[in-house]
């Protein structure tokens, strides 16, 4: 599968850490990966037939690494990265600011900050803010050794 994890998956993901996907995202996405990976292996000639490969074949060729799992990972990364960010850059004032004036009627939609920390909780990652900033001292003190 390394010619689907080299060229593709970057191509069309690229972004993908600042995405809202919504359950019929996901599914698009996930249609889309086994298009690819038909595509890429092609059909199976099997007791006198050519047949497409099945969605649990080809979940196994791909070793349970769904698109979708890669899409949160990045968005998991990416808060790490807003959240060591200083005060004064662009995507961190984005990140903290709160929106002022009327909402539209009906039930709010999800935004990145509640997604992200959806997937951290799936994950069973419990105070992820210190972990962050646990990991910029660490950053910061092989600076300091660095210098000397």
């Amino acid at each position: 599968m390394i010619l689907y994890t080299t060229p593709i998956r970057p191509v069309v993901l690229y972004g993908a850490e600042a995405w809202t996907l919504m359950k019929k995202e996901e599914q698009a996405v996930l249609i889309f990966e086994r298009k690819i990976f038909r595509r890429i292996c092609g059909p199976k000639y099997e007791k006198g037939e050519w047949k497409s490969q099945t969605n649990l074949e080809l979940e196994e060729m791909s070793k349970g690494e769904k698109i979708v799992k890669w899409i949160k990972g990045q968005r998991i990364n990416w808060l790490g990265h807003l959240e060591r960010m200083e005060e004064d850059t662009m995507p961190k004032k984005i990140f903290t600011q709160e929106l002022e004036g009327m909402r539209r009627r009906g039930r709010l939609r999800k935004g990145w900050k509640e997604e992200a920390e959806r997937d951290l909780q799936v994950l069973g990652v419990r105070r992820w803010r210190e972990l962050v900033a646990d990991k910029e001292e660490e950053e910061e003190e092989k600076e300091g050794e660095k210098e000397v």
